[in-house]
């Protein structure tokens, strides 16, 4: 397990650019909100939770298709399947190298984009802590999606459209616990211990469902 980690690990960073795509991706979105909604530093301040976590969503879904991709291309996903470990442990260590190489770069550019948002101290601290929790969700959604599209010559976008309605809910606490902490820290628990279920919820079922979709699709 720890070396198809690190071989994922370095098939993602070399792979079309792997986290530096993700990561200029994700400065781009976000660099270009004030200039449709002008200079004014107080509304950039109040969206800028939302802002960044929009674009962070974004950014992660960058590289989706090729969670499984390569392995198909190389027809090393047949051997994966007829190993004798777990098809679900080796799903949820390709997910965890994903959102390492991927995922984690997001939270580390965070706080920077922050203050390009003119947030405060306190918000960019939340986004980055929900961030942090809520960007393995959006991983373990996007391996169902990946392993569904897995057989499709064409499936990079049919993986965003099965992962953006799973990932609201994510978006939605994700922003709410940002909101909560810059308004009275007290508020900014409920939302984020939900986000936390949601990740942990999701770091069951999506390599399940990731493992089954992977059976279905060699059949």
């Amino acid at each position: 397990m720890m070396s198809l980690l690190l071989r994922d690990l370095k098939l993602s960073v070399r792979a079309g650019g792997g986290a530096l795509i993700g990561v200029l991706f994700f400065m781009t979105v976000v660099a270009v909100i004030p200039f449709g909604v002008g200079p004014d530093l107080n509304l950039l301040s109040r969206i800028g939770p939302a802002i960044v976590w929009i674009g962070a969503l974004l950014a992660a879904l960058l590289g989706l298709d090729r969670l499984f991709q390569t392995e198909r291309d190389d027809g090393s996903l047949d051997l994966i399947l007829m190993q004798e470990h777990p098809l679900v442990l080796t799903v949820l260590v390709k997910c965890v190298a994903h959102w390492v190489a991927n995922s984690l770069p997001l939270v580390v550019a965070s706080p920077l984009l922050g203050l390009f948002m003119n947030m405060s101290e306190v918000a960019i601290g939340a986004v980055a802590v929900t961030l942090l929790v809520g960007t393995p969700a959006l991983t373990f959604i996007g391996a169902v999606g990946a392993a569904v599209a897995v057989s499709l010559p064409r499936g990079g976008l049919l993986v965003s459209i099965l992962v953006l309605p799973l990932a609201i809910p994510v978006l939605i606490f994700g922003v709410s616990a940002s909101y909560a902490a810059v308004e009275d820290p007290a508020p900014f628990m409920p939302p984020f211990l939900i986000l936390l279920a949601i990740t942990m919820f999701f770091a069951v079922l999506g390599p399940l469902g990731a493992a089954l979709a992977l059976r279905n699709a060699s059949d």
